[in-house]
């Protein structure tokens, strides 16, 4: 589903260059929950920014889904991502003045192309949606705004809007960093039960609880795989 081989990034700053990824080579095949650790700096987020096609600044070969990343132009990278690829961010990146129902929307308006509810159309996409949020069990807040809800109930709102194409990849960001212990641990639960239905999930995570759910554990340290390892949960 996702293969890496000899990846390289490196930030030019004023000064110096910055490595921050050294010769990754790394594969994850369809169907896995993987959590890649690390600490602060490690390289951890750039990797997955690579993997899901938000950095184009790398050396090697970057291949997700059956696609090399590298041979798109930038037009058909963004319509990858949209369709192909599901983000979670730690910090929900909802827009406060639509409801929940309009932000699991928004992949929908930034589609080019055909659309794959056919002649269905705006219906179709609002009946999609609706699913999504059914799945993370918000189907009584489909016309909340955000302010109104509270930081577990945004983040379904932020993975239903991951899951509107139903892509096979859930890439994910810190995605209980900012929860409560119980909350997160719902979270947590969301994305094994997506996992069992069949989405490959990575998770970058520096919370035990996160990387202890996982069924297997990658870690990186100075931009290098220093382990790579089935977890307890496997």
């Amino acid at each position: 589903m996702i293969r890496m081989e000899n990846v390289a990034k490196r930030y030019r700053t004023a000064a110096h260059g910055e490595v921050a990824l050294r010769g990754i080579d790394l594969s994850i095949e369809a169907g896995e929950l993987c959590a890649i650790v690390g600490t602060s700096g490690s390289g951890k987020t750039t990797l997955l920014n690579l993997m899901g096609g938000l950095d184009r600044g790398y050396t090697g070969s970057v291949t997700v889904d059956g696609q090399d990343l590298r041979s798109l132009t930038d037009t058909q990278l963004s319509d990858f991502r949209n369709r192909r690829i599901g983000f979670v961010f730690q910090h929900f990146s909802l827009l406060d003045h639509l409801t929940a129902l309009q932000n699991v929307l928004l992949p929908y308006h930034f589609l080019r192309g055909q659309s794959p509810f056919g002649d269905h159309g705006d219906q179709g996409a609002s009946a999609r949606a609706r699913q999504a949020l059914d799945q993370v069990g918000l189907s009584h807040k489909y016309d909340e705004r955000p302010a109104t809800l509270s930081g577990g109930q945004k983040q379904r709102i932020a993975i239903a809007r991951a899951l509107f194409f139903s892509p096979r990849i859930l890439l994910c960001d810190e995605p209980t960093g900012s929860l409560d212990t119980k909350t997160g641990q719902q979270i947590i639960d969301i994305f094994r039960e997506l996992n069992t239905q069949g989405y490959t999930v990575v998770i970058i995570t520096h919370e035990s609880r996160v990387s202890t759910a996982a069924r297997r554990v990658i870690r990186i340290e100075d931009g290098r795989i220093t382990a790579d390892a089935a977890s307890e949960a496997a």
